[in-house]
């Protein structure tokens, strides 16, 4: 069942899971993706923390405590969902060990409501990370306009974060230059810059999802010929950027001081159009250390089909870029539609966010002793 799996973990694709829950830690079934699915890491967002926390399965009884102390709903969530990425990175714990901190991680997302706010970003990402108190934590931080400055005074701190939320090659570049802003920090500060690690989140079904929609409406046998081109070539674009900086002068004196690489990531590798393939985004992105972060169906589906035959991504900027400048060419704005994509994607975290404080309130209220 694992062969491609093992053969993209052989390419240097991190395999990471796009999925946390507290049943998914205590019947085993983590613990058992590690031992025998090739998983490497863990991705959490407001989402999916929504989903498992209203799903209620093993939460009653720290809920009933949290309602016994009257705790804010606001902290009863940070108590649920940091137990949760604690168990998870002790799980991961031998991998992080194995891999000298590359893999082995955990990802937590800060409050999604301060999206657009530098101070308080960084006080939440200072917080999670000393409530957590794992090394194999990573704290995701939004590529917004005011998520860059952040990541680098984050990152200047000594903690390891996870870029969420990328959708255009401008803000990746950004990105990247915000992690070697505050690599430079944190050498200026005397820190160990062997134990920082970072990954940039770069999303990928959406842009396809998005643009497909808008190729459909223009009706064109041009239009038609482009659909499902747009999201492989944006990420695979995304990586010629990433070995351009990561080959760069500025770069090479970091490494010489014991820096790490941030790797890409790619998310959001569920395909969401049943007419492609459903391991599109795993068998076309497969390029060296990289990670892909997957729903357990898109786990499973590689596991039993995947077509893994090496390098998919390097050798492929020139037709890359040639698609996306024909979608340009029939008027497809990239700039819109990246934008739009980043404000939807805070949107609906933040949407998940409030359902999670509205469903979790509720609970508190219900478990609450009687006076």
């Amino acid at each position: 069942m694992t062969d491609a799996l093992k053969r993209l973990s052989d390419e240097g694709v991190a395999i990471w899971l796009d999925d946390l829950s507290r049943k998914r830690i205590t019947s085993g079934n983590l613990a058992e993706l590690i031992d025998q699915s090739h998983v490497v890491g863990v991705t959490t967002n407001p989402s999916i923390f929504q989903k498992a926390i209203s799903g209620g399965d093993g939460y009653e009884a720290q809920l009933a405590d949290l309602a016994a102390r009257k705790v804010t709903v606001d902290e009863a969530i940070r108590m649920i969902t940091t137990a949760d990425v604690r168990d998870a990175a002790d799980i991961l714990r031998p991998v992080f060990d194995r891999t000298d901190g590359q893999d082995g991680r955990v990802s937590i997302e800060v409050d999604p409501r301060l999206a657009h706010d530098t101070v308080a970003t960084v006080a939440e990402a200072k917080q999670l990370a000393w409530l957590v108190d794992r090394p194999n934590t990573l704290i995701k931080i939004p590529a917004t306009k005011a998520g860059l400055p952040a990541i680098a005074e984050v990152i200047g701190k000594g903690i390891s974060v996870n870029v969420t939320l990328i959708f255009s090659l401008e803000r990746y570049r950004a990105v990247m230059d915000a992690y070697l802003t505050g690599l430079e920090k944190a050498k200026a500060a005397g820190l160990d810059l062997n134990l920082i690690h970072s990954v940039a989140s770069f999303f990928v079904s959406r842009v396809d999802s998005e643009i497909d929609k808008r190729l459909d409406a223009l009706g064109t046998e041009e239009a038609k010929a482009l659909r499902g081109k747009a999201a492989l070539a944006n990420a695979r674009l995304a990586y010629q950027a990433y070995e351009e900086v990561f080959s760069s002068d500025r770069w090479a004196a970091l490494e010489k001081a014991g820096a790490n690489k941030q790797r890409a990531l790619w998310a959001s590798t569920g395909v969401k159009d049943p007419a492609y393939k459903d391991t599109l985004y795993v068998d076309d992105l497969v390029a060296p250390n990289t990670v892909n972060t997957m729903p357990e169906a898109t786990l499973e589906a590689t596991a039993d089909h995947g077509q893994i035959t090496g390098d998919t991504v390097r050798g492929t900027y020139e037709q890359a870029k040639a698609e996306l400048d024909a979608i340009a060419k029939v008027g497809i704005s990239y700039d819109e539609v990246v934008q739009l994509l980043e404000d939807e994607g805070v949107d609906k975290f933040e949407q998940s966010w409030n359902d999670l404080l509205k469903s979790t309130e509720a609970e508190l209220k219900r478990l609450a002793p009687e006076a």
